[in-house]
């Protein structure tokens, strides 16, 4: 299926039905007095949060919603039946935004979220509603309430864990497919991924998703290359995983782009926890890759791990260090090391070595 992550759409809710004039004629009743009924009510706009989707492609085909209109009332008091309200799916993480293309109207964030957008139109009143004793045969009515309309842009932002940053062909889609189910394509030159890719990934008992993005190049946040359409889905991710390619000349010139591009963007992508791992250590060899690691870390000040996605060096002590920084945010406090325990439970190395005597 195609990845689509912005449409532009018009949503318009139901017009209220017109109140009827009408007036009881029976045989048994010459003077029969007013029985015009009210109209229904106009469908409202809604919209809900589905799990199913992941992609806008829908709206490309189909950009136009109109909720039906209430009906109109008639005689014998009878009002007119209320339109059904128009439910328009999308995926969980979709931005409704205005016009202008910039306020933020709705964030369906939650499966099953439902919103209702615009309400219809109410429903006008028949002559009934004006019959007093001051005027016994009323011949007005109001006809119903209009609709609301809006031009409206949908942005979808993928609900991820962990996002893969890095320019193009640094390793990031082969990272994804090694370490989770996902089937990116993978080549050997840049661009590659024209898209974003989500993988599921385990870590021990724990679940997370990682999001693939699209390789940034400078001037993204500017909108170069592929440009920052891709960089809003790692805006609600957990935690980065910095990818750079360790056979370059220079992978912290490489790093120092990046970077430079996440905190111009903004939406707080610079502070962002991150994690920065050299990739492709298989290519250049173990040796060689701690010397690019080394050099890194005097230039940037971070020490850097080091990986080979295609050999599947190192691969499982990023995964669980991206599980302790998520696990720290979403439940507010990280996993207990045998560090931390010793320290709460004022554990020394002799008291280990006394245990492990006593179980010997």
């Amino acid at each position: 299926m195609k990845f689509l992550d912005q449409a532009k759409i018009y949503v318009k809710s139901g017009d209220g039905g017109n109140g009827a004039v009408s007036f009881r004629r029976e045989a048994h009743a010459a003077m029969g007095g007013p029985d015009g009924g009210h109209g229904g009510k106009g469908g409202d706009i809604v919209f809900e949060a589905v799990e199913t989707l992941n992609t806008l492609i829908d709206f490309r085909y189909t950009q136009h919603f109109r909720a039906e209109n209430g009906k109109g009332g008639s005689g014998r008091d009878r009002t007119g039946v209320s339109a059904d309200e128009l439910v328009i799916k999308v995926p969980v993480g979709t931005e409704i935004i205005d016009e202008d293309r910039e306020t933020v109207l709705l964030d369906m964030i939650e499966p099953g979220q439902r919103v209702t957008f615009l309400k219809g139109g109410d429903g006008g009143f028949g002559n009934v509603h004006f019959k007093s004793s001051m005027n016994q045969a009323p011949r007005r009515m109001i006809p119903g309430w209009p609709g609301l309309e809006r031009d409206l842009w949908l942005r979808l932002k993928l609900i991820a864990d962990a996002g893969l940053v890095g320019l193009p062909n640094a390793g990031k889609s082969t990272f994804l497919a090694a370490c989770s189910k996902a089937k990116p394509k993978i080549a050997d030159y840049p661009f590659t991924t024209l898209h974003p890719n989500l993988g599921v990934v385990k870590a021990g008992d724990f679940d997370y998703v990682i999001a693939d993005i699209p390789g940034l190049i400078e001037g993204a946040h500017e909108g170069h290359g592929l440009g920052d359409r891709f960089l809003g889905h790692v805006e609600r991710t957990s935690v980065i995983l910095h990818l750079v390619d360790a056979t370059q000349d220079d992978p912290a010139g490489a790093y120092k782009t990046i970077r430079h591009e996440l905190e111009q963007y903004g939406e707080l992508l610079g502070d962002k926890q991150e994690i920065i791992a050299l990739t492709k250590m298989d290519a250049i060899g173990k040796e060689l890759a701690e010397e690019q690691a080394r050099i890194f870390e005097e230039e940037i000040g971070q020490k850097p791990m080091i990986i080979s996605a295609v050999a599947q060096q190192n691969m499982d002590a990023v995964l669980y260090k991206l599980a302790e920084v998520i696990k720290e945010d979403k439940y507010g406090e990280a996993p207990e090391t045998a560090e931390d325990l010793d320290a709460k439970y004022g554990l020394s190395q002799e008291d280990h070595r006394e245990i492990d005597d006593d179980l010997d």
